[in-house]
């Protein structure tokens, strides 16, 4: 039977009517139907997230400094089918969310610092003085303020060393010109991972060479150093017959003229000088080993930095002393004297007092060939200690005490007594 063409526009009608009741039920919005394709716009969907399971799609490229609200909300490139997304997330994907980090106003993450981490260089000898090798974590153990410590981190792998070498210039000409004719050695005792900066001291401290690798600044520096000349010979008088002046059967000439010494006191700035170069170190990468190597008798005159004062830094920014003993320092016996401060005289060598606090070492050496072995000695046991780190969850900035102590019968340890916490910091 054929339709008469006037019951066409009926037959359109009753099309449109069905398709306008169909996308307008209750529960459906225009306004979230999708665009339909076309050759110059690709279909778009809600963005409500990524379905579990899905994977990226690895044509597209994302810039992963962003976040990822900024990277969902992204539109899609032209000519580029986007695919669809669920509108719930997955029941676990909570426990896979990574946890928000804080930031500033600019956008710049902030990660607040609430455990510090405590790095303990250890140097372990025999009873010949032989360095002993082989030693495990099990081996050790830390104890801070007489709690035992859980040491998270261990290794005996050598580190690249950050070295102040400070050279005491106040020493006679006689011992000086050993320490001067042995300076060539020293830059064979470095490695090429290694920064090296040279600082002289009597009455003041003196930069020769700031930070640099082996090559000509040490070079140069070490020929500055050679080209000087120390103190000329005899001793400071600050008492004793020839220092009343002249008198006549036993009374002075000019009772009214006081007493005065023949020889002034001249100064040696050791703590100044420490100081100095523990500045200088506290700049430096924390990668490398801060160790500081002086030359010296150890003698302490008119410094204006207290040891007490120079050996808190020291702890803090984890910086050893090491040093070469010269002069009355490498004298036998002279170490059962050390502590005797002779009234008039400089202070008593307090060389020893810095490596024992810090964990280095005191050799005592007086002829020009044991001060040039003792180079690579001392930077060969710094280079190659062990390493052990534990952590601390409340900074403080006071003092606390460390003992470590090794498993093995008759072995002798190097380490730090003691650090001062850092407060928290924010990076």
């Amino acid at each position: 039977m054929k339709r008469s063409p006037s019951a066409k526009p009926f037959w359109f009608l009753a099309l449109a009517l069905w398709i306008f009741v169909a996308f307008n039920a209750p529960g459906q919005s225009t306004q979230n139907l999708p665009d339909a394709p076309s050759a110059k716009r690709p279909p778009s969907f809600p963005k409500t997230g990524p379905a579990k399971g899905s994977v990226p799609d690895s044509s597209q490229q994302t810039d992963p400094s962003s976040s990822s609200s900024t990277q969902t909300n992204q539109q899609p490139q032209e000519g580029q089918p986007s695919q669809p997304q669920a509108s719930e997330p997955a029941a676990n994907e909570s426990t896979q969310q990574q946890p928000k980090v804080p930031s500033d106003e600019q956008g710049a993450f902030t990660l607040p610092i609430t455990v510090n981490q405590v790095i303990v260089p250890v140097t372990v000898k025999d009873q010949s003085g032989h360095l002993v090798q082989g030693l495990l974590k099990n081996d050790f153990t830390v104890y801070e303020d007489g709690i035992r410590q859980n040491v998270n981190f261990f290794t005996s792998d050598p580190f690249p060393m950050a070295v102040a070498v400070v050279i005491d210039m106040g020493m006679s000409e006689t011992t000086l010109s050993k320490v001067k004719a042995g300076l060539d050695a020293l830059t064979g005792a470095f490695s090429p991972y290694d920064q090296v900066a040279v600082y002289t001291y009597a009455g003041n401290v003196t930069k020769m060479a700031d930070f640099s690798a082996v090559g000509d600044q040490l070079t140069n520096a070490i020929r500055k150093v050679q080209a000087r000349t120390g103190r000329t010979g005899g001793f400071s008088v600050a008492g004793g017959p020839m220092s009343a002046g002249p008198s006549v059967n036993g009374r002075p000439f000019d009772p009214g003229q006081a007493p005065s010494q023949i020889i002034p006191k001249e100064s040696r700035v050791l703590n100044d000088a420490i100081l100095a170069a523990a500045l200088d170190l506290a700049k430096l990468d924390r990668a490398k080993r801060r160790v500081i190597l002086t030359i010296s008798d150890g003698k302490e005159s008119n410094s204006n930095t207290s040891y007490s004062d120079v050996l808190k830094l020291l702890l803090t920014h984890e910086i050893s002393v090491y040093a070469i003993g010269v002069d009355a320092a490498a004298i036998p016996g002279y170490r059962k004297l050390e502590t005797i401060n002779i009234p008039g005289t400089y202070n008593a060598n307090i060389l020893p007092k810095y490596a024992s606090a810090t964990g280095g070492q005191v050799f005592p050496e007086f002829s020009r060939s044991s001060i040039e072995a003792a180079y690579a000695e001392i930077t060969e046991e710094a280079r190659n200690q062990y390493t052990l780190g534990y952590s601390i969850h409340s900074p403080t900035g006071n003092y606390r005490e460390i003992e470590v102590r090794v498993h093995r019968p008759g072995l002798k340890v190097y380490a730090k007594t003691g650090y001062y916490s850092l407060p928290p910091q924010s990076h």
